[in-house]
């Protein structure tokens, strides 16, 4: 049995992923803005499951949480940040106060969440963290700049902190998912107020009031909450998990459209050195 601390359970992946984690005989942690609308999730299973309120953007939430849990079931094995939320402009319509929240929660709020857990882990010189980000960090849609940029910067920290963390028995995965049927494209996407005109064919067409395709992704949250499971409970866990046909399909045609860049470019690019001497 492993304890599990997972940020924004409230609705969506989360709320899928905690009620697998205790149907697979785990703790959980259940943790959202407001403790209230998860507590249905720990009253099924009131001996391994706790709730708690939580802000990642605030730091002594983010304290108290680990804290709680730790008093609660002795260690947290496994963290998931998956707290974070949706955006949409054009990078030139974006106020500074907009991104700057944006990278509070999905970027900012995951690293505090990180830093809060390690040194337990580091001591016991095991655990797992999974970061949650997205296909869109390398689609990088038109209308999802800061969005797949606040991702981008999760997953090149998760990089860096799988290659300090792997010698010392934590695993770090990254979960790449693409279209699901959560409320991401709803309640919890968040737009710029500007909307420029001159932007109305490319990010305009993804602004909340033009997008239809929210309730009708292709993919299952309970499927992707069994998937996050088996790959960090696996002897390796991956650094990368893709999940959905939609982000499988898109990660080779990009991967297909760079091996190509970098063959045709091949002669420019070896150009910029020194001559051997």
């Amino acid at each position: 049995m492993s304890t599990w601390l997972i940020t924004g359970c409230s609705t969506g992946l989360g709320r899928a992923l905690a009620t697998a984690v205790l149907a697979h005989g785990n703790n959980v942690v259940v943790t959202a803005r407001d403790a209230s609308s998860v507590q249905d999730i720990v009253d099924t299973s009131p001996d391994s499951a706790l709730a708690l309120s939580l802000d990642v953007t605030d730091p002594a939430q983010v304290e108290s949480a680990v804290r709680e849990a730790e008093r609660r079931f002795g260690t947290v094995d496994v963290l998931v940040n998956n707290a974070g939320y949706g955006y949409r402009s054009a990078v030139e319509e974006a106020t500074p106060e907009d991104v700057q929240r944006l990278f509070d929660t999905n970027f900012f709020g995951a690293v505090a969440m990180i830093k809060a857990v390690l040194p337990a882990m580091r001591e016991r010189r095991s655990g797992a963290i999974v970061n949650i980000s997205s296909i869109g960090v390398r689609l990088t849609p038109p209308g999802s700049g800061y969005y797949a940029a606040s991702k981008a910067a999760l997953e090149g920290m998760s990089g860096s902190l799988r290659k300090e963390l792997e010698p010392l028995g934590i695993a770090v995965t990254v979960v790449e998912p693409g279209g699901f049927r959560t409320d991401f494209a709803g309640r919890s996407l968040a737009q710029s107020e500007i909307a420029i005109p001159d932007y109305a064919e490319t990010a305009g067409k993804r602004r909340k009031e033009n997008d239809t395709v929210h309730g009708t992704q292709p993919g299952n949250p309970a499927l992707a909450a069994e998937a996050i499971i088996t790959a960090v409970e696996s002897p390796e866990a991956p650094l990368l998990l893709l999940l959905g046909a939609d982000a499988i399909d898109g990660f080779e045609t990009l991967a297909a459209r760079e091996r190509n860049d970098a063959d045709t470019w091949r002669d420019l690019s070896l150009s910029t050195g020194y001559p051997e001497e």
